[in-house]
């Protein structure tokens, strides 16, 4: 039997209700919130580094993610939350390289993608910023937050430039 047109719609409809579901579960909030990724295993110093991070506390943070990283060297998000945390400490380079290695590990991790851009806009680098928005555009079907973050970041960087400051 051959579906009708209505049919079809429908099917299509559900198809990105489903999808629009899993876009805001844990992987979404995962580099903007204290949820991990599916893959990245419980780990209660990460779970309290993330809670101090999220309280504004990065240096307190520091030794958990430390800790975190030694039990789990290839997890994305301890590396973007080691290079959130350095980079609210000031410490570019070393954020710099955590969130590299975020990337290397999973190229599409969203707030790995964010951080790293808003890094490049401090440091001055429009263009790499720029570069991480338009990964962001593409890993977010239906957008998501890190890539309103991003924009937002970069037009208020072209605003600030304009003003010549």
């Amino acid at each position: 039997m051959k579906a009708t047109f209505a049919q079809r719609i429908a099917v299509a409809v559900l198809a990105l209700l489903v999808c629009a579901l899993f876009a805001t579960g844990p992987a979404a909030a995962a580099g903007t919130g204290s949820s991990p990724q599916p893959g990245t295993p419980a780990n209660p110093d990460y779970t309290r580094a993330v809670a101090l991070i999220g309280k504004g506390d990065f240096a307190g943070a520091l030794p958990l993610l430390r800790k975190a990283e030694a039990k789990t060297p290839d997890s994305a998000d301890v590396h973007n939350w080691l290079g959130y945390a350095l980079r609210n400490l000031k410490r570019y380079d070393a954020a710099l390289k955590h969130y590299r290695i975020a990337l290397r590990l999973e190229p599409r991790h969203r707030g790995a993608n964010e951080y790293l851009g808003e890094l490049y806009l401090v440091l001055g680098q429009l263009e790499k910023a720029e570069e991480r928005l338009a990964v962001l555009d593409r890993a977010c079907l239906f957008g998501c937050e890190e890539y309103t973050e991003l924009k937002e970041a970069i037009e208020a960087y072209k605003a600030r430039k304009r003003k010549g400051e």
